[in-house]
């Protein structure tokens, strides 16, 4: 697999130095900010119209990949019956849809929230309005701690931005659902309902706290806020290495103790997996927000810091891996950068010296704004940013566009533009 973009000619060049901050942009700040929401307010609405009498949502392109591409990136044989095959040759290139109970579904009225709220075009207000009602069956899901990304996304962003009398009760039964996967005894929310692990908890799930937040502030009840942050104590005592990196999947036994640690998404069980880094640094700083607990602030610099110590791009975007291989030909993800800068700018609010990650989330989103990975109006198969990876070791969405590296980054872009 390669990658015939500036930024991978030149990836063993600059790469060592790191991620270096950009003093002065060649274009104008107002004109990349102007173009970025120019394309995605183009994009969302084309994509909106396409999938106008359907039930599904837009998730990714599909994309295919070499088995001694995987190989490679992984240091160690890979078997076909170990990953997702490759689709069929008819369908490269073109958009990936997923069902509503996709753990993806509520990025795509989430962008157009966003997107909406970025440019006051009235036209993805009335698109974000009916997919996110198309979501409503979502808060009868029990089954998926990702109804915080569904629904959250989704409908919270609706109650901001268009508040009506039956959002609340949406965003509370969904509340109520993923409050009944917390475990007092273990202390953590449970992720997954599959696979051999006795009780998984992945890193991921620090992002759903956000609806439990919400919940008690909608209600007045403390069970959903007091569950959410003994949930994120009992992830900073386990998840985290002393280099603050962290793993993907701690798996817990039934008193308590911890079974295992692994990291299913990353390079291999000790590898910092990239957006697994940049959930932690958001749910921290979420949490800190949230409680004034100054655990978690420190936890979120100590990530933050990490994260821009272990990125050896030029641009400020990572490899899918921080222990990926740094070669012309490994992908980046956009989807991890971009919930990165999120992250960083609320941090500069609330950290010392906390100008360092406006800084740097700044020069993240110029990148992302740039032509390297902005696509161009009408490609993409409608989305907004290209280069993203989803799950390398399975053969899953490998170098290629992510529902939710565009919501985050036009997450981004919002709180960016907000604390000019």
């Amino acid at each position: 697999m390669k990658q015939h973009h500036l930024f991978a000619a030149m990836a063993l060049a600059l790469g060592l130095t790191g991620c270096r901050p950009q003093s002065q942009s060649n274009v104008a700040e107002e004109a990349w900010i102007g173009h970025a929401k120019d394309v995605a307010a183009y994009q969302l609405l084309s994509t909106a119209a396409d999938l106008e009498d359907t039930l599904v949502m837009p998730r990714t392109r599909w994309s295919g990949y070499e088995l001694s591409f995987l190989e490679q990136q992984l240091g160690h044989k890979v078997y076909m019956d170990s990953i997702h095959p490759n689709p069929p040759k008819e369908l490269l290139g073109k958009r990936r849809l997923c069902p509503i109970i996709d753990w993806t579904s509520g990025f795509f009225p989430g962008s157009l929230w966003y997107a909406y709220e970025l440019t006051g075009n009235d036209s993805l207000k009335a698109q974000a309005i009916r997919f996110t009602n198309r979501l409503n069956p979502v808060r009868k899901l029990k089954g998926t701690h990702d109804v915080g990304f569904m629904v959250y996304c989704s409908y919270g962003n609706a109650l901001r931005l268009a508040p009506n009398d039956t959002i609340k009760d949406v965003l509370v039964e969904t509340a109520d659902n993923l409050y009944a996967r917390f475990n007092p005894t273990i202390g953590c929310i449970r992720s997954w309902d599959f696979g051999s692990w006795n009780y998984p908890v992945i890193i991921d799930n620090m992002m759903n706290l956000e609806l439990l937040f919400k919940a008690t502030q909608l209600t007045g009840d403390p069970k959903y806020r007091e569950a959410a942050l003994t949930h994120a104590r009992t992830t900073l005592k386990n998840h985290f290495r002393p280099d603050y990196t962290c793993y993907h999947v701690v798996s817990y036994n039934n008193d308590g103790t911890v079974e295992t640690k692994q990291t299913h998404q990353g390079k291999n069980d000790e590898s910092a997996w990239s957006r697994g880094q940049g959930w932690a640094v958001y749910g921290y700083t979420l949490c800190y927000k949230e409680s004034q607990d100054s655990a978690f602030l420190q936890q979120a610099i100590h990530v933050a810091d990490m994260i821009m110590r272990r990125t050896t791009t030029a641009d400020c975007i990572p490899y899918w891996d921080f222990d990926a291989p740094a070669t012309p030909e490994t992908p980046r993800d956009a989807s991890a950068a971009a919930v990165i800068a999120s992250a960083f700018i609320d941090l500069s609010e609330l950290a010392p010296n906390g100008q360092k990650y406006a800084d740097y989330a700044k020069r993240i989103l110029q990148s992302l704004s740039a032509p390297d990975y902005l696509a161009e109006k009408g490609e993409n198969e409608g989305f907004i940013l290209m280069h993203s990876t989803g799950s390398l070791p399975h053969g899953s969405e490998i170098d290629t566009p992510l529902n939710y590296a565009d919501y985050y980054y036009l997450e981004a872009l919002r709180k960016y533009l907000k604390n000019k």
